[in-house]
């Protein structure tokens, strides 16, 4: 529904109305500014239950001696002091004291702990990842095709290949399959799962 020009131009002079009618009333309702007496004139002294200046005994130099001599003074007004470390009567809380024992010493035999070498390391790592290996069976006995998974990985292998980098299928039977680490010369001869031991 479209408005016609006429029906526009009612509508603008509604709105202007209504706006001049909203100024007339804020000019006529307009309240006078407050004022109040002031509570201090200029150039009058007042006490105030604030700590006065206090200077160091050794001069101002040292603002650490202030610090210290203004936390032995009561604040005016205050009960309690929520920065204090101390009871209300404003002796500090003594802790007891630490009491220190010597301390034994144990010397250790160094021959009863065994030292592996780098390559012995290498062998033990190799031994438990070839261990994770699975052999699941094999296709046929004349093609000797080998179902072997690691981790929820699938490798279909024959004897001889070589499975991720440096794992090698060394030997095959019904019931196991012999894997080595080409690197560290590890074996790990693995049986048929499902099968008995």
């Amino acid at each position: 529904m479209a408005l016609t020009t006429q029906q526009e131009k009612k509508i603008a002079v509604a709105l202007f109305a209504v706006l001049a009618a909203l100024v007339l009333y804020r000019l006529v309702s307009l309240e006078e500014t407050k004022t109040a007496p002031l509570t201090f004139t200029h150039g009058m002294k007042v006490s105030s239950p604030v700590r006065g200046v206090m200077a160091a005994p050794g001069g101002a130099s040292d603002p650490l001696l202030v610090f210290f001599e203004r936390r032995v003074e009561k604040y005016p007004g205050v009960a309690r002091d929520l920065f204090r470390m101390g009871s209300a009567n404003g002796q500090a809380k003594r802790r007891p004291a630490l009491v220190t024992k010597p301390i034994a010493t144990v010397t250790l035999p160094t021959s009863t702990i065994p030292v592996k070498t780098p390559e012995e390391m290498a062998a033990d790592l190799a031994r438990a990842d070839l261990s994770r290996f699975r052999f699941l069976g094999y296709l046929t006995d004349r093609d000797s095709s080998l179902f072997l998974s690691k981790d929820g990985e699938l490798f279909i292998v024959k004897s001889g290949d070589r499975i991720l980098k440096n794992y090698q299928v060394k030997a095959v039977g019904k019931d196991h399959v012999v894997l080595v680490d080409t690197i560290t010369k590890v074996e790990v001869r693995l049986e048929l799962t499902g099968s008995a031991k």
